[in-house]
């Protein structure tokens, strides 16, 4: 019987010949995570387990407060220096950057089943990986097992035809596609993408598609693994972790869903939700008082080089603070060998190190009561960036960076340089 991405991986963790939507299986896992937010959790459940770590893969990382703005903060970040070095487990420590972009460069290989106490672990899917977040007692016994359990979902296949028209990315068809299905249109559905449009994507775009397959309430966002995942693979240093994979050829899905890209243009989600959506033409004129540039979905170095290419030249406005964050060492290094950096500051951006930065809300960025924000993120909850009485929107590397220079919400097609 022919089967989707999700049903073929999870089969194979799970040592059967097949499995269909709605079943329970208990399956091998390949890499489990967790950050300073979740870790202390995980840890503490794992020696009430007495147990260590037998997941081939297991990983801390130390990226959502990085560096610790406060003492508890710290206190937490040391039980996860100490239990790395007591169990072996590995440690991502504070320089190197958010836990998806490190898990997509470091760790994640087509075919892997990946579980995360964050849920954004999902991001991993856009190599080709079911990754899903969990709670951090399941990952815990993930961790100290080396297997987890899962219910297989339903999938919804989404085909993506077309080209992207300039100052169009990857972001504006996924705000498009949660504003169709709504925050819960999907909850533990997998989100499948395909078509030529797909095909043609770069890993970064796909892993901003799979990143806000939560978003919409997914279970995971999935990508077959081409010749696109075997180059960034190659440019890891991971090629023997490629291997082609993809569902079957009359694999059934619970729906499909089509989008020809020519159509998609920039867009916000509005606060505070992110099925919100409008597109940013619509919001044009909004003060904006703060723009943050990064995070798991958008701080990836081609990220980096939209922004810049609106920038380059140009000035934030006079009451707009400009944040940009890196989401690893690797891309601040890459970034910085660019030249990129400079231009962010020559733009009067505030440049911090690699990590969540002001996503989180708990450093680097809080915002004032009443003030707006444009913000490359994946969440816009009411106090998501620390402060509840302000307000947040989504948007796209190129429409945040066109309004910081505008100092209001624009559509980034105004500012794009000539061709």
């Amino acid at each position: 019987m022919p089967v989707t991405l999700a049903e073929k991986i999870i089969a194979a963790h799970a040592r059967v010949d097949a499995v269909v939507p709605g079943q329970i299986v208990v399956a091998d896992v390949d890499v489990a995570i967790a950050q300073d937010g979740t870790g202390p959790l995980a840890i503490q459940q794992i020696r009430e387990l007495g147990g260590g770590v037998a997941a081939p893969v297991v990983v801390f990382f130390i990226d959502h407060t990085a560096p610790a703005p406060r003492s508890e903060l710290a206190n937490a970040q040391a039980t996860i220096r100490a239990f790395c070095r007591e169990s072996g487990a590995t440690l991502s420590d504070i320089e190197m950057g958010v836990c998806h972009q490190r898990v997509a460069e470091s760790y994640a290989k087509p075919g892997d089943l990946i579980i995360g106490a964050d849920s954004h672990t999902c991001t991993a899917g856009g190599l080709g990986a079911f990754a899903t977040g969990m709670g951090s007692t399941d990952v815990a016994v993930g961790m100290t097992s080396g297997k987890t359990w899962l219910r297989v979902p339903e999938t919804f296949r989404v085909e993506v035809t077309g080209a992207f028209a300039p100052g169009v990315s990857a972001k504006d068809l996924m705000l498009t596609l949660i504003g169709l299905l709504g925050a819960d249109g999907a909850t533990y559905k997998a989100l499948e993408f395909g078509g030529s449009a797909v095909a043609a994507l770069l890993v970064h775009e796909r892993l901003t598609l799979a990143n806000m397959a939560v978003e919409a309430g997914a279970k995971a966002g999935l990508f077959a693994s081409d010749e696109v995942t075997k180059g960034f693979l190659r440019e890891m240093g991971r090629e023997s972790d490629w291997r082609p994979l993809a569902a079957d050829a009359g694999a059934a899905y619970e729906r499909t869903i089509a989008f020809d890209t020519g159509a998609i243009v920039p867009m916000v989600a509005a606060p505070h939700t992110v099925d919100n959506i409008f597109a940013a033409a619509d919001k044009a004129g909004t003060r904006v008082d703060q723009v943050s540039i990064g995070t798991c979905t958008n701080g990836r170095l081609e990220d980096l080089r939209a922004a810049a290419a609106i920038l380059e030249g140009r000035r934030r406005a006079p009451h707009t603070r400009l944040i940009v964050t890196p989401a690893s060492q690797a891309i601040a290094r890459a970034a910085a060998r660019e030249g990129l950096l400079e231009v962010f500051i020559d733009a009067g951006a505030t440049v911090t190190n690699p990590g969540c930065g002001s996503c989180f809300g708990v450093h680097q960025g809080i915002l004032a009561d009443g003030e707006v924000c444009v913000s490359t993120a994946n969440r816009n909850f009411k106090g998501r960036m620390g402060n509840p009485a302000a307000f947040i929107y989504l948007a796209s590397p190129a429409t945040a960076a066109a309004s910081a220079v505008a100092g209001e919400i624009v559509d980034p097609r105004q500012l794009l340089p000539a061709p």
